[in-house]
């Protein structure tokens, strides 16, 4: 391994019903998520709980595994889901 976390960083549209299509070596688990717009972030669990972050400029990038954003509750724009492949 190089050290590097994450390699290929894809846009997110939020949505209440379609999960991330698979990129990375979780399949459409993300490795992480870096939001380049303030606010809200509504993160899918893999086993469909929902947990909702307030992420600032000073700290944009969310380590979480999630399969999907949510449109509902989420209020960050510019996110990118971020996969190690």
């Amino acid at each position: 391994m190089d050290g590097r976390r994450w390699n290929k960083g894809v846009d997110v549209t939020p949505s209440d019903t379609v999960d991330l299509t698979a990129q990375g070596t979780f399949g459409n688990l993300t490795s992480g998520l870096y939001v380049g717009g303030a606010g809200d972030v509504a993160v899918v669990w893999q086993d469909g709980s929902v947990t909702v972050f307030t992420v600032t400029a000073a700290y944009p990038v969310l380590e979480v595994n999630c399969r999907r954003v949510n449109a509902t509750n989420t209020t960050a724009t510019k996110i990118k889901a971020l996969y190690r492949v």
